[in-house]
């Protein structure tokens, strides 16, 4: 226990600025996204296959855009601009989910919210990993994981309240969403010191031949692996809709995110502290165990007990790897190229999320709600045979 608070007090201020800006932005978004399917569904009546693809198109769009925005980073040795811009963007397309009438309205609601996602989450990981000692990184990013897990079981935490308190009021729920935004893009402004660029930087194009080959195999192998581990993980949608499925009352249905991110939230930082200490492969091969055991218990869960235990499952599962992926792209890639690593990463895992989350959502519309945790759970076995014959596994 000593060591553990040890360990907090040494990780630097700007990690808890940004896990605190993180905690404000999920408050906000999943105040929307925790009911967004359930508006979908019923007031709009959109078909899960649209539900599918809206969640698929805009978490891709988010995970994708980082790309751009790594590699920008690394170019101007600078960070906090861009994380800047893209929670001012975040905050600036919570307006348009209250105003919604159509699918296409929202589409576009989504894509602007997760266009800022991706523009602030290369440059804003980087950071963390810029002002933070090697041998605490693990534990940085699990802090912040941690503290943005806090923000994302809040937000549907206040949503439940507000539902009952306001008869089911979608659109009023959605407006206070915005107070949080913009409450976050004023600590970061405010509250984040950047530390000053190497007089050593040199402006060069991160994404030149040479460049990407100085990221090397262990790099490389890495963002393999987040794109096959994305496709068995889809988007968290379709847990709210299993909820809705159960016949959970509505007003309710948020607490399915609640139980996932406190879940997420307590066991972010312990497991990242834990991976600074032991093999990062065999970490990640539990978390695909637990993945697999969430799948299962989904796919066969006709009562609300059997949802709630399915997505704590899953819950944990997110607290053991999301953190440690970021670690691995960290100790894999170069300093200077460590915000391209992180784009390389999550335009690899976009592409993949899209194609599970529309997946999913076909497979649910025509076979049900039991192919799509099933097909999720025979991709994580084969993500798990990945890790088995991964060369560079020792090395990360």
């Amino acid at each position: 226990m000593f060591s553990r608070f040890t360990t907090l007090r040494r990780i630097p201020s700007g990690v808890w600025v940004v896990g605190g800006v993180s905690l404000l932005m999920d408050v906000s978004s999943e105040m929307i996204h925790s009911l967004l399917p359930l508006f979908m569904a019923t007031t709009l009546g959109a078909s899960v296959v649209v539900i599918g693809l809206i969640e698929g198109l805009a978490e891709a769009t988010a995970l994708m855009v980082k790309v751009f925005s790594g590699v920008i980073s690394d170019w101007l040795g600078k960070r906090k601009g861009l994380a800047l811009l893209g929670y001012g963007l975040g905050a600036l397309s919570k307006p348009l989910f209250a105003i919604a009438t159509t699918s296409g309205m929202i589409l576009t609601a989504r894509l602007t919210d997760r266009l800022g996602k991706g523009i602030r989450g290369a440059p804003r990981d980087a950071l963390v990993a810029d002002v933070t000692p090697p041998e605490l990184r693990g534990a940085a990013y699990g802090l912040r994981q941690s503290l943005d897990t806090i923000g994302a079981f809040l937000g549907p935490l206040l949503a439940v309240g507000l539902m009952f308190l306001w008869h089911d009021d979608f659109r009023a729920i959605f407006w206070v969403a915005v107070i949080p935004g913009v409450m976050a893009v004023a600590l970061l402004f405010f509250g984040l010191h950047e530390p000053k660029t190497p007089v050593t930087h040199k402006r060069a194009n991160p994404i030149s031949r040479a460049n990407l080959r100085r990221l090397g195999n262990a790099t490389w192998w890495v963002i393999a692996l987040g794109g096959i581990f994305t496709l068995a993980r889809f988007s968290e949608a379709f847990l709210v809709l299993k909820a809705l499925e159960v016949d959970i009352p509505l007003a309710l249905i948020p607490l399915v995110m609640v139980a996932m991110n406190l879940l997420y939230s307590v066991t972010a930082y312990p497991f990242g502290k834990l991976s600074d200490a032991m093999s990062h492969s065999q970490l990640l091969q539990w978390g695909l165990v637990v993945l697999i055991l969430a799948d299962i218990v989904l796919a066969l869960s006709t009562h609300w007990a059997g949802v709630l235990i399915g997505v704590a499952l899953w819950g944990i599962h997110m607290g053991m790897t999301q953190g440690l992926l970021a670690a691995m792209i960290a100790a894999a890639s170069p300093a200077d190229l460590r915000g391209t690593a992180f784009g390389m990463f999550s335009l690899v895992s976009g592409v993949a999320l899209l194609l599970a989350s529309t997946g999913a959502g076909i497979l649910w519309e025509f076979s049900g709600s039991a192919s799509t945790f099933i097909a999720g759970a025979v991709i994580c076995l084969a993500t798990l045979l990945y890790l088995r014959v991964m060369p560079v596994r020792n090395a990360v």
